[in-house]
């Protein structure tokens, strides 16, 4: 369907909050888990990350669109996000090397959202009542529809979403004869990720969600990573098992984000829904063993329980957030394992934390 920025719209809260607006992107109603991302730049890489399927995406910068879609920042094939809400809306674009407007990338991607609504305000009433599910209508905005919508979105916690946005098949990437073979397990990885280990001499064979270690072991890599990607990583009972049995044979493991969280599980920690979550491109970090802080990149809104690796034997704390304290960061006791609760690909972000692929490559030589 064509896009018309006139065209009324309204955003339902599963707390009853109502707002009206104008419809952007695809005609229709879609609903999900509402979250904000406080970054500045970035938009079309927040859209197609596979970290946020299954949600609403309430951007905080009051201008979106003013700098067009470009192929080359595209964390995935296509938009990931279940809805979008912003303030203020731009139909043009400025940067001479966009391929197109965002008006017509979100058309095209079959996304629906509305523009003109007090984002700061919206973000605000999410930041002290928290995360919950709300549905977006830009062909119906009658009140007892939206309820009868939203009744249908299901709950993020306990959701598992990994297996609708990971690879159908496995396929490899890099040069074939480089010396280190990292498998990576495509929980909902951004292609950032990947192109951060091609770039440091890895060759990898990313493998769907649903993989076993056998599957895995098969390919014979030297290390192994568990990507980003969306839902409770609690009831992840596949990828939990086989990052177990890679701890079980004390091979090179690294973990970002949801792959975070797998590894903090399979170790015995335990995980929880955050209030609201982390998702912006601001978010200080300080990793402890080295004593210095970091800008991080971060989007995630399950967490791992801090008392739990406090009173841990065979984990420590890495890095931690330093707005919340949360856990940022976690190395298995006497393993080649660590993870970290944000995003050192950084895209979009600053890059203080992608040392960490260095960190890894040079661990998993140690076992080469």
């Amino acid at each position: 369907m064509t896009y018309n920025k006139q065209k009324a719209a309204a955003i339902l809260l599963a707390d009853g909050t109502y707002i009206q607006g104008f419809g952007i992107g695809q005609e229709g109603t879609t609903g999900g888990e509402i979250c904000f991302n406080t970054g500045m730049t970035g938009y079309q890489e927040i859209y197609t990350d596979p970290s946020y399927y299954g949600q609403i995406v309430v951007n905080t910068t009051s201008h979106i669109g003013n700098y067009g879609a470009l192929d080359t920042e595209q964390e995935s094939v296509a938009p990931k996000i279940k809805g979008l809400v912003v303030r203020n809306f731009s139909d043009i674009y400025s940067r001479k090397t966009a391929q197109g407007s965002l008006r017509n990338f979100l058309v095209d991607s079959g996304i629906i959202g509305i523009s003109n609504v007090d984002t700061r305000a919206l973000v605000r009433h999410i930041s002290q009542t928290g995360a919950m599910n709300a549905v977006i209508s830009s062909e119906n905005t009658d009140l007892d529809f939206l309820r009868a919508k939203l009744a249908q979105v299901p709950n993020m916690d306990g959701l598992e979403l990994s297996s609708f946005v990971t690879t159908s098949q496995p396929y490899e990437m890099g040069n074939p004869n480089a010396t280190l073979r990292i498998a990576v397990l495509d929980l909902g990885v951004k292609q950032s990720i990947l192109h951060n280990l091609v770039s440091r001499g890895c060759f990898l064979k990313v493998f769907p969600s649903w993989s076993t270690y056998q599957d895995l072991k098969s390919w014979k890599p030297n290390g192994y990573f568990i990507s980003n990607g969306p839902g409770d990583p609690s009831v992840m009972s596949s990828a939990i098992s086989l990052v177990k049995t890679v701890l079980s044979h004390s091979e090179p493991i690294f973990g970002i984000c949801l792959g975070h969280q797998i590894l903090a599980l399979a170790t015995g920690l335990e995980t929880y829904k955050m209030h609201h979550g982390h998702r912006g491109l601001n978010h200080p970090v300080k990793n402890i063993e080295q004593n210095r802080c970091e800008v991080t990149s971060q989007n995630h809104g399950f967490a791992v329980v801090r008392e739990g690796v406090e009173r841990s034997q065979s984990v420590r704390i890495t890095h931690v957030n330093l707005n919340d304290h949360t856990v940022a960061g976690i190395r298995v006791v006497g393993k080649p394992a660590f993870s970290v609760q944000y995003h050192p690909e950084s895209s979009p972000g600053p890059h203080d934390s992608r040392y960490l692929f260095d960190d890894f490559v040079e661990m998993v030589k140690k076992y080469v």
